[in-house]
Formats: C-alpha cells, sequence, structure tokens
C-alpha cells in the first residue's frame, strides 16, 4: 500500500491491483462519441487529396473529426468549409480549428503559404 494522488484524494491504494488500475483507467480509452461510416469515409478522403501520405490523411481526419464533435460541429459541415478554402491557407485554417480543442500551453504552430499568381511570383526578385 502506498499513499497517492491517484484515487480518493490521497488515500492509501494498492498499486499491484488490478480492481484499482480499471478503476483509475474507467473510460479512459472509450469513444464519447462516434459518426457514420459515411462521414468517415468522406472526411479521410478529402484529406488524402491532400496529405502526402495515407497515414497523415488518417491521422488529421480524425483529429478533425474529435474536434468537430467535441465543438458540437458535423464534420461534414466543417469539411465544406474547407473545401471552400485556398489550397495554400489549407494548413493554417486546419490548424487553427484544431487548436480549438487544445490546451493554450500546446498550440499548433501555423505556417502560412498563401496562393501566388505565377505571374506575380516571376515578376518577384529572391
Amino acid at each position: 500500500m502506498t499513499s497517492s494522488n491517484l484515487s480518493n484524494l490521497g488515500q492509501n491504494i494498492n498499486l499491484n491491483s488490478l480492481q484499482d488500475t480499471q478503476t483509475y483507467f474507467n473510460n479512459f480509452y472509450s469513444s464519447k462519441s462516434t459518426v457514420s461510416q459515411n462521414v468517415d469515409d468522406a472526411v479521410v478522403g478529402f484529406f488524402e487529396n491532400i496529405a502526402e501520405t495515407k497515414e497523415g490523411a488518417r491521422a488529421i481526419a480524425g483529429s478533425v473529426i474529435m474536434t468537430a464533435l467535441s465543438q458540437g460541429l458535423d464534420a461534414m459541415d466543417v469539411i465544406k468549409k474547407f473545401s471552400e478554402i485556398p489550397q495554400g491557407e489549407l494548413n493554417a485554417y486546419t490548424a487553427m480549428f484544431l487548436n480549438l480543442n487544445r490546451v493554450g500551453t500546446s498550440y499548433l504552430g501555423i505556417t502560412n503559404a498563401p496562393y501566388t499568381n505565377k505571374y506575380v511570383k516571376r515578376l518577384i526578385i529572391a
């Protein structure tokens, strides 16, 4: 037995007890809400067209879905808004959207590479 702040405000718990471990991790891995397979496929498909790898697309899609659900938004509405954003600005908007659920000390950084017309770009001297 040892003193801990993990359970019951510092009461003694047995760290080797399976019951204490299960009680501590209750609902830790359970998903709070789900979306239909069609919505999941549509969101993943949207990000697969943009991302470099399928694994990256799935990770971003999962984060966007969970952020949308936690904010009470429809994931398809979010994807519809994302599809209206110019390609060069999508990274910044996605990062800002994902920051809605993050703690202030762990915000995602933003890099913004706005679309530049090729005729304007050739006139810029580097």
